[in-house]
């Protein structure tokens, strides 16, 4: 799950973004609106956390604005505007849900989980295939009741696969959602952690689903055994 945090203090940012790794998130930060509509231009993220108060514009008319025109994944207002009257309008401009400062990165991360559980996201709360079960909550993955251990993207790669059952996945979409644009990306990266994940995959009984589509990406094939 790949999120975008426009957050013009650098520390609060660099804050916010890593408590939400550490969580099973991949997050971008943008310290402005241009920066933002620039990241958004170029990755399709799933939920954004947005600061109000930007050295080039107010996050609310920026929020509207996108809302308007149906340019905008859910959003969480992360601000110092803790006024009834400041509540309100965020969430009338479109937030989805609005959270004052300070709040505690593990609050953040479960205000986020929710907003992706609602009707018309992109989240449930497990995802099957075949024997294989992932918990996007716990993160957790399992095939016949056997926990299989996995890195945060390995969890995140297997979620995509998942979601995505019976369709090749390009690898390029696949780095995108792995990897933020601050991540160093070696060029087989994402080969690399296709082949510990089949790795896994295999151990725990589930060998042959994760397929290689040469020269376009990869499929999690229904009715692996």
């Amino acid at each position: 799950m790949r999120l975008l945090v426009i957050e013009d203090n650098e520390r609060m940012a660099a804050l916010v973004a890593d408590g939400l790794q550490r969580r099973g998130f991949v997050c971008d930060v943008a310290h402005d609106l241009a920066h933002a509509d620039d990241a958004m231009a170029g990755a399709r993220y799933d939920a954004i956390v947005l600061d109000l108060g930007l050295p080039d514009g107010d996050g609310i008319d920026w929020l509207a604005s996108r809302r308007k025109y149906h340019q905008m994944p859910p959003a969480i207002i992360q601000t110092a505007r803790g006024a009834l009257e400041d509540r309100v309008t965020g969430l009338d401009a479109g937030a989805d849900d609005y959270v004052v400062k300070p709040v505690e990165i593990e609050e953040l991360a479960a205000r986020v989980r929710a907003l992706l559980r609602r009707p018309g996201t992109r989240m449930q709360p497990v995802i099957a295939v075949d024997t294989l079960r992932f918990d996007t909550a716990n993160r957790t993955a399992s095939a016949a009741s056997r926990t299989i251990d996995l890195s945060r993207r390995e969890a995140d790669l297997l979620e995509l696969l998942m979601r995505r059952a019976g369709t090749v996945v390009h690898r390029e979409v696949i780095e995108n959602a792995l990897y933020s644009y601050s991540d160093p990306v070696t060029p087989n990266a994402v080969e690399a952690a296709i082949s510990r994940l089949r790795r896994k995959l295999e151990e725990a009984g589930v060998s042959g689903a994760l397929h290689t589509v040469r020269g376009v990406g990869y499929m999690l094939k229904e009715g692996g055994t």
